[in-house]
């Protein structure tokens, strides 16, 4: 599996200094977080990065006690797949 890293509002995956996926978020409440963008290079395609980006973005919304709206559209359909996220899904 590859390794992923967390920057500022973000989880990424880079190879030789090249970001070749990378999950993105913002602070949107006291509690709350906006999960605004996934892309994933075709490098990567069809290894699950972007599956594992969403379960990073969703680890750390546990460890803050944060919810979660999804904006983007990959992981709006990770929510709408997985019943296990729905404690992370803001309300």
């Amino acid at each position: 599996m590859v390794d992923i890293k967390k920057g500022e509002s973000s989880f990424f995956v880079e190879e030789t200094g090249e970001k070749l996926a990378e999950i993105t978020f913002f602070k949107s409440g006291d509690d709350e977080i906006t999960v605004d963008h996934t892309v994933v290079s075709d490098k990567l395609r069809g290894q699950k990065v972007g599956n594992a980006l969403v379960e990073k973005v969703i680890g750390f919304a546990r460890e803050e006690n944060l919810k979660i709206v999804p904006v983007c559209s990959f992981v709006q359909k990770q929510f709408e797949k997985n019943a296990e996220y729905e404690d992370v899904l803001a309300k």
